[in-house]
């Protein structure tokens, strides 16, 4: 009789289906360097300063092999300062990431979270701070989140499998309103392909951004609050040999900006002879390069021009933004680097006499008081 029981223990087992063992990964990245602004507020100011090329953070990120092709995902990062250890995002846990998932190789993969848009999934890639450059050479105010000045809250995700080099996929984020269309955000997007060819673009729109806490774009998270914010463009960039070349545009509409907080970054603006500001628009236009001398080091090259707009009932004005950037790059290892990168911006055209007028950088020490601004930095990066 046990040995029946055994046999027929043994029988079920080799019955059952057999899945692969889970797995979990904690992986990182710390950035951290010495920045020099020339212009912030008249003054130059030194600074210590976390993640630019990369923000500092470290995160855990899993699977489980539920059989059939058919698999459970999940990833929690983290973004912190290095200098002082404090939470980045706004103080959030898991402020850059935090999603759990389904993903079938055959039918594509779907997230559900705090997540990042088409935008910066699939255009972002073109230009060179959503590459290889990061923060300081971003778009000016990053106005186009191609640097992911925001993520997107609940958020459900589509992600399809590639077919022949095509991808696409899309996002949309809940408001968790009673009023359903009270900060929701919902993006489109795709990429294509082909040996050293990489084609895309994206679409993104929000209704209501930064206007509550909880809804999809948060207040501490948006790069301009207001009633409604659309983003669009595309990209190319070709790599032959050594060498890559890239081009990017990209068109963004902030339609009925918060009178007291228009942007995060340099707060309201006031349009001039009391007008009411009624929109924002930007246009940039991007050539950036990248040269891989060695496998350990490579210079990239960017310039940007951006042709913004200020609708007011005052009157319109039209201030454009000329902005280079360079960088550096030396590997240590496959895993610590050392880089340097330097940007310089002039703004020219209609003077709007706000700080539209003025020069900025993002990731510079602050608010130019001139139409001029310069910034270094030199780093150390190292990851795990």
């Amino acid at each position: 009789m046990k040995k029946n029981m055994i046999a027929l223990a043994v029988t079920a087992a080799a019955a059952l289906p057999v899945h692969a063992q889970s797995s979990i990964t904690l992986y990182g990245v710390i950035d951290e360097g010495i920045n020099y602004t020339n212009n912030a507020g008249d003054k130059s100011a030194y600074q210590l300063e976390s993640g630019y090329a990369q923000g500092s953070r470290w995160g855990l990120k899993g699977s489980e092999d539920l059989g059939s092709g058919l698999k459970a995902i999940f990833d929690l990062e983290n973004g912190f300062d290095v200098n002082s250890g404090a939470l980045g995002q706004g103080g959030r846990m898991f402020g850059r990431q935090a999603f759990v998932g389904l993903t079938a190789a055959n039918y594509g993969t779907i997230t559900l979270g705090r997540q990042y848009d088409s935008v910066v999934d699939y255009l972002a890639q073109a230009t060179a701070n959503g590459n290889w450059g990061g923060y300081l050479l971003s778009h000016p105010y990053d106005n186009d989140n191609t640097d992911n000045s925001f993520r997107v809250n609940n958020t459900v995700k589509y992600t399809s499998p590639d077919f022949s080099g095509l991808q696409f996929g899309g996002t949309y984020s809940f408001s968790n309103d009673t009023n359903f269309a009270n900060n929701r955000q919902y993006s489109l997007g795709g990429q294509y392909t082909n040996g050293g060819l990489l084609l895309t673009g994206a679409y993104l729109e929000a209704n209501n951004p930064g206007l509550s806490a909880d809804g999809a774009i948060a207040t501490d998270d948006a790069n301009f609050i207001s009633e409604r914010l659309r983003i669009f463009g595309g990209g190319i960039n070709y790599t032959f040999g050594a060498a890559t070349l890239g081009f990017a545009y990209t068109n963004t509409n902030v339609g009925e900006p918060s009178a007291t907080d228009t942007s995060v970054y340099v707060g309201a603006i006031t349009p001039p002879n009391g007008g009411t500001l009624t929109a924002l628009k930007f246009q940039n236009f991007e050539i950036n390069g990248k040269y891989q001398f060695t496998p350990a080091f490579f210079v990239g090259l960017q310039y940007i021009y951006t042709a913004a707009t200020m609708d007011a009932t005052s009157g319109n004005e039209n201030p454009k933004y000329h902005t280079f950037g360079l960088m550096a790059d030396y590997n240590l290892s496959k895993r610590t680097d050392f880089y340097f990168q330097a940007a310089y911006q002039k703004v020219a055209g209609d003077k709007t006499d706000t700080v539209l007028d003025d020069a900025y950088i993002p990731g510079s020490a602050g608010v130019s008081s001139s139409a001029n601004q310069f910034a270094v930095r030199a780093a150390i990066r190292h990851k795990f």
